[in-house]
């Protein structure tokens, strides 16, 4: 709180230049470890994850020995851990320790998710990106922008300006040419392909993308696809998964990486934490963990669940949930609604609220989930405990269904005021799973 009201005193420009002086500081006192590596910055809103993890797979199987730093979890070549920092983008010591450090291990790349609010915090300073990705861009992290999508559209962009921004690397006596590769099915692709690069490429499943994915036939395995001819496959579930896997495609391409090895890239991986990550604990219904944390990825992961029914008649239930701590609010009815409308049973629980009214959270979804058709207590349930939320998801499961627990997917915590909640949706699930099966046999 005392943290809080020293920051509501000091104006906010002096605050970013306090992070300005410490990422700079960082960067010097580990070296600058980014100018000897070729970094690939990926942004949007959606599907940043999986696509740097798609990416290392391709690099990886093309001999390129790449580091990550997502969400979700941290590479170092084949080494991996889980972020347990709750951001996406650690802070600005940490970013540059963890560069120093897989350039000991001679990483020649580095992914790196890339945050509106880590790009506003100046925590990208010090990191000379080369390749810039853009995904797709909905309205999160307003409050963090004053409420203005352009202002969070426009930030995005400093990534993409930062491509022009440094002298051109040389490495191994080559010359890096800088890139930008874009999602062409988004109105907003235009605005980043703008910016100066070399190269400028596109994607997308609709005609006038430069890689066009066609033939996409979506399975209990995951997803087959084509690209100019050549088949690819992914064991990540979700045909959405298609646009994440893209930009690897491109990448290879980009390091003259054998059709072949961009095919094993994309398939050797097999579970990105917390992304549509089954948990099997010998149940007769499929569970399903993943980060989804807004409508469109909602809506995802509930079309995915339809397809993996194993009956028609079989159920779908989601637990769903909301951010506090200057998250989009207007987001929250909209995930009610593609809730209630896809799913047979929601069940509403906390995320992390911070400082933020947990029960507002969940009514603000749950008020609008009721407008469509679902009633409480009936087939929509709001409960403050997570623990007792995902108990209740499971409970409802039945043979042949589907149950998506979403909103955390491998974070190591949960916020709620001012705790700090050791947490991981994927172990209480087990753990659940387990009480669930004991009682039933």
């Amino acid at each position: 709180m005392i943290k809080l009201f020293i920051k509501k005193l000091i104006p906010k420009k002096l605050i970013l230049l306090y992070h300005y002086l410490i990422a700079r500081c960082a960067a010097i006192w580990y070296g600058f470890p980014a100018r000897n590596m070729i970094i690939i910055g990926i942004t949007g809103t959606k599907g940043k994850t999986s696509t740097a993890n798609f990416i290392w797979g391709v690099l990886t199987a093309g001999g390129y020995k790449t580091g990550v730093i997502t969400t979700a979890n941290i590479r170092i070549g084949e080494d991996e851990i889980l972020n347990t920092y709750h951001m996406t983008m650690p802070g600005r010591f940490t970013v540059q320790k963890l560069l120093r450090q897989m350039l000991k291990e001679n990483c020649t790349h580095c992914v790196i998710e890339t945050t509106s609010e880590g790009i506003q915090q100046h925590r990208s300073v010090g990191v000379y990106y080369d390749i810039a990705v853009f995904t797709n861009l909905s309205p999160e992290h307003l409050e963090a922008h004053g409420g203005s999508f352009e202002e969070y559209k426009t930030m995005k962009g400093r990534m993409f300006a930062a491509l022009s921004e440094h002298p051109r690397k040389v490495l191994a006596g080559k010359t890096i040419e800088t890139a930008i590769i874009a999602n062409d099915d988004s109105q907003h692709s235009s605005y980043y392909l703008n910016f100066p690069s070399d190269k400028k490429i596109t994607y997308g499943l609709h005609e006038g993308a430069g890689y066009q994915a066609e033939q996409i036939l979506e399975n209990s395995e995951g997803v087959v696809f084509e690209v100019g001819g050549r088949a690819f496959r992914t064991y990540i579930l979700g045909s959405f998964n298609v646009y994440n896997a893209l930009p690897a495609i491109v990448i290879g391409d980009l390091v003259n990486i054998d059709d072949n090895l961009i095919a094993r890239g994309l398939a050797s991986i097999k579970k990105i934490p917390g992304r549509m990550e089954i948990i099997d604990e010998g149940q007769d219904f499929k569970v399903i963990v993943d980060y989804a944390h807004e409508q469109q990825s909602i809506v995802h992961v509930l079309q995915a669940a339809h397809k993996l029914k194993k009956t028609p008649d079989a159920k779908i239930v989601i637990l769903l949930g909301a951010e506090g701590g200057g998250r989009d609010k207007a987001k929250r009815p909209l995930m009610g609604e593609f809730a209630a409308r896809l799913a047979d049973y929601v069940v509403v629980s906390n995320v992390d609220p911070y400082n933020d009214d947990p029960k507002q959270i969940l009514e603000d979804i749950a008020v609008v989930a009721e407008k469509f058709d679902k009633s409480r207590n009936e087939n929509l349930f709001v409960i403050e405990d997570r623990r007792e939320g995902i108990r209740k998801a499971l409970s409802l499961a039945k043979t042949g269904g589907v149950v998506l627990i979403t909103g955390k997917g491998a974070e190591q915590s949960m916020i709620i005021g001012r705790k700090n909640i050791p947490w991981d949706d994927r172990t209480v699930v087990r753990e659940e799973l387990r009480r669930l099966f004991q009682q039933t046999h």
